[in-house]
């Protein structure tokens, strides 16, 4: 028998869930051999362990059968609905006017170009506000020095004026000049040709044609021009349209080339291709999985930079997609690098079990509703479901401390925030203590709710305030974090601990979890609990030493002050003069005992 994908990742709960739901995910990831077409993975209910891991063996099979089939035929490409010209906006209208009058005011033969995802976007009919200026005989801050100067002529301020230096550890190869006219940032580069050497990613810029910018662009459907002179649209490299209306992700120049000159790229290929929901071009695909590549990734490539794109798919529209991307073109150990020393030792299967995760909290997400969630709140929530198979993983540090890996991640392997993993370890570490207390929440008879912290106390109070003060510790922990640990502890959560409601309700399991969630959100918003993390406590330090006839802190203070916030929880209307009272009662009560 195949062991069980729980115990491989070393998770405490049962996989509930096994999913790419169709609407959110790629649907190449996985398959079902027959129809080649997604296909929901689930541990069946009520199944018994050696059920469930037998079941888990088949899925994970799945993939590596899909690879040996005879290739289907493809389907037709889809037709991106692209408009045959841009419509400018007024206040895009005022603009290039005022750059025009320019050049007209000092009869310069300049043209005028603007680049990139603007062009896209207006192409694809959406609002872009991030206009970039491409011109062809002067550098970009001499050019808004003119601009500058035409409009002082005409009684005009000229706005947030300023030049961004060059930053190649950043991506900014090129000095950028700035200025905002009609409220709006303007950037402005000259036309350039690159050339990049063997062991750097920083290419030698030079002046450039209008076509010779376009081919150095990452992808066809990034290297479109707006001539503002002209009014028209410039397709240089005679295919970033075509690609833009078959739906298609391509490079300029050949795929390979493109990436060993910048392998950031790789990851912005994939960015863009999950954002807009395009296809990948096959060769693009198997540059990307190249071992040269791949190597070049890992060492011509700053961990800032790809933290940053990482950071935009995990925001994105499509994150599922994007990461999905990332591990069929198996660049998933090149971005989540891992640390040596690592207990116990990463399974083959993390990677897939990392992709179950984020698909099923990704689908949850949207089924509960997505504005439920802030975007702070979504995000956190996608990293700790990614990050989830490795929440029991630890390394050694260089002091030779153990420190989990998921803040490895974080800090070594994506430059994040410091703030990232703190918050994501916190999620993971409260899962096993939500999970323990759910069958206290759908249970229809008065159960007593587990300790979940060893800490905890309870005073003499009835079962039901047992609960409220098992799970008010537990969100005091947490925070605003709770409802992204109950998501998850959710997909956890073995299904045939639900209601036996909700069990015969012949439900997808998503909708099963879902309703799950809810469940246990309204009961503890039922509590009075949300927020209860900003609770002050009714009796101070200096007031427990004085009743307690201390003279300075120490356990036992710490002590009652757990007992105090247990009070507290149990009696949400309790005043401070009832708890000190309550406190003198027990403390004097518990002393006669001892005597």
């Amino acid at each position: 028998m195949r062991p069980n994908l729980n115990s491989l990742i070393n998770l405490h709960s049962p996989l509930r869930l096994l999913v790419f739901s169709p609407k959110f995910s790629s649907a190449s990831f996985f398959c079902n051999p027959a129809v080649a077409s997604p296909i929901a993975l689930r541990s069946a209910t009520k199944s018994s362990v050696g059920t469930r891991a037998a079941t888990t063996s088949r899925l994970l099979l799945c993939r590596c059968t899909c690879t040996t089939m005879a290739t289907a035929p493809p389907p037709p490409e889809a037709v991106v609905p692209v408009r045959d010209k841009i419509e400018l906006t007024e206040v895009e209208r005022k603009i290039f006017d005022r750059l025009l009058a320019t050049l007209r005011h000092f009869n310069f033969s300049t043209e005028l170009r603007v680049a990139g995802g603007w062009v896209r976007d207006k192409l694809l009919g959406k609002e872009c506000y991030d206009i970039d200026i491409a011109i062809d005989n002067m550098s970009g801050s001499d050019f808004v020095d003119k601009v500058k100067e035409y409009l002082e002529s005409v009684n005009e301020v000229a706005q947030g004026v300023g030049v961004i230096a060059r930053n190649p550890d950043q991506s900014k190869h090129l000095e950028t000049a700035r200025m905002r006219l009609f409220d709006q940032w303007i950037d402005f580069v000259n036309l350039r040709s690159e050339d990049y050497s063997e062991n750097s990613r920083i290419p030698t810029m030079k002046f450039g044609t209008a076509e010779e910018d376009a081919y150095r662009r990452d992808l066809t459907i990034n290297s479109l021009f707006y001539n503002i002179n002209k009014s028209s649209v410039e397709d240089l490299t005679g295919r970033g349209i075509a690609d833009l209306k078959s739906g298609r992700i391509v490079t300029p120049l050949p795929p390979k080339e493109t990436f060993l000159d910048d392998p950031l790229r790789v990851l912005r290929a994939i960015r863009f291709g999950a954002r807009f929901e395009f296809k990948i071009d096959e060769d693009l695909k198997e540059a990307a999985r190249c071992e040269e590549v791949k190597n070049a990734l890992a060492a011509k490539i700053s961990k800032e930079r790809v933290g940053t794109e990482i950071e935009l798919m995990i925001s994105g529209n499509q994150p599922v997609k994007a990461m999905s991307y990332i591990t069929d073109l198996t660049l998933y150990p090149i971005v989540f690098c891992l640390p040596p020393n690592r207990q116990p030792e990463v399974s083959d299967g993390c990677q897939t079990q990392s992709m179950v995760y984020l698909d099923a909290a990704w689908s949850l997400i949207h089924s509960i509703g997505y504005t439920s969630f802030t975007d702070q709140q979504r995000r956190l929530a996608l990293y700790s479901a990614l990050f989830l198979p490795y929440r029991n993983m630890t390394y050694k540090d260089a002091k030779g401390k153990r420190m989990p890996v998921v803040n490895y991640i974080f800090r070594d392997s994506l430059k994040q925030k410091a703030s990232d993993p703190d918050l994501v370890i916190k999620v993971h570490q409260s899962i096993d203590k939500f999970t323990t207390l759910i069958p206290s929440f759908t249970s229809k008879e008065e159960t007593m709710p587990p300790e979940v912290d060893q800490e905890m106390e309870f005073a003499d109070v009835p079962t039901t305030s047992k609960l409220r003060i098992s799970t008010g510790f537990l969100l005091r922990e947490v925070k605003d974090l709770w409802r992204i640990a109950l998501l998850l502890s959710t997909m956890l959560h073995p299904s045939d601990l639900a209601s036996s409601s909700m069990e015969d309700n012949g439900k997808p399991e998503l909708d099963k979890m879902k309703d799950l969630f809810k469940v246990v959100e309204a009961a503890i918003l039922e509590l009075g609990l949300d927020n209860v993390w900003d609770m002050k406590p009714l009796i101070n330090g200096k007031e427990i030493m004085s009743v307690l006839q201390l003279k300075s802190g120490g356990p036992l203070v710490k002590e009652w002050q757990q007992k105090i916030l247990s009070w507290q929880l149990a009696h949400p209307t309790g005043t401070a003069d009832e708890c000190l009272e309550w406190m003198k009662e027990t403390h004097c009560s518990k002393r006669a005992k001892t005597e």
